[in-house]
């Protein structure tokens, strides 16, 4: 007789917005995970153990051995290497973090520990990229088009960490289509120029254009209000392949594929980590950050209108 293994245990760190719409949903419908623990300072979860303080959990609950830290990029380095030095496996919220630099030191600090680190795109996940990169390995690309625009009131309210340096701006959701994009295409690409829009007011850009080899580019923005666009068009030497609704959708030639049942991007991403950390192995892709590193490399900075949450600011 065979037994199904019960559920792992999970903590959750940073109960925020992303954590509240997307992680703690997929935790609790999951059958492989028992969320045990959250550390916040501010959140927590109904009927959950709740941490403020993360020394004091790793402490108070080493039979917790796996984390996900969905914290803002600019402390989670400090987060991660404890967690990492304490042997728990680490789950990272995309971007992996501030910098190349710090990703790949967790990187190597996980590989000496023997520990699972993953750095997370979600975005990746979305029904339609499986198909559209198994439509794409048959067929030469030609150019691609990707046009990524929305609200940063509505998905981001009142967050300012997003302007702050480590933050991104603009290229928070962007790296979700790099981040599609680098899953997708046949042969790499590499940026060539890019063009960064900064309000006068904030450290990091609002929107951005991007232009790469093989005829790829990218427009971001974060101020389009109504109907929001994630789109990435693609032309080949067989018609064309887009993805629509950040990935949700494929169209072959203008016409829907149907996609088979999709569990979701996040309850796809711990499915992913739980395949991890029982088979001992990491998963850090810095595809998509290399070409948002490279865009604040290569950009040539504009200076736009000041930008507030609170609209009567401005």
């Amino acid at each position: 007789m065979s037994y199904a293994n019960p559920p792992r245990k999970i903590a959750l760190v940073g109960i925020g917005k992303i954590a509240r719409d997307q992680h703690v949903p997929a935790l609790q419908a999951s059958s492989e995970w028992d969320l045990a623990a959250t550390v916040s300072r501010s959140g927590s979860v109904e009927g959950v153990a709740a941490h403020d303080d993360f020394d004091g959990f790793l402490a108070a609950r080493p039979d917790i051995d796996v984390i996900s830290l969905c914290l803002p990029p600019q402390p989670r380095f400090d987060y991660a290497r404890k967690a990492l030095m304490a042997r728990r496996h680490v789950m990272l919220e995309k971007p992996p973090g501030q910098t190349l630099a710090e990703v790949q030191a967790l990187q190597r600090l996980a590989e000496k520990q023997g520990v699972t680190l993953f750095a997370s795109w979600h975005s990746r996940m979305a029904a339609g990229v499986a198909a559209a990169k198994s439509r794409l390995v048959e067929r030469v690309v030609r150019g691609a088009r990707i046009t990524w625009k929305e609200d940063v009131r509505k998905w981001h309210p009142g967050q300012d960490w997003v302007f702050e340096p480590g933050g991104m701006g603009v290229m928070d959701p962007g790296i979700n289509a790099l981040s599609i994009l680098t899953e997708i295409l046949p042969e790499p690409v590499h940026l060539v120029a890019a063009e960064l829009e900064f309000p006068e007011n904030r450290h990091t850009p609002i929107a951005a254009r991007l232009d790469f080899t093989a005829d790829v580019s990218a427009v971001f923005d974060w101020r389009q209000e109504g109907p929001q666009t994630w789109d990435i068009e693609i032309e080949t030497n067989k018609g064309a392949i887009a993805l629509r609704d950040g990935g949700a959708r494929l169209e072959v030639d203008g016409v829907a594929e149907n996609l088979v049942d999709h569990p979701g991007e996040y309850p796809s991403l711990y499915a992913r980590m739980a395949d991890l950390v029982a088979r001992g192995q990491s998963d850090v892709d810095l595809a998509p950050m290399i070409h948002v590193a490279d865009a604040m490399t290569l950009g040539r900075r504009v200076t736009t209108a000041p930008f507030e949450f609170d609209k009567e600011k401005t």
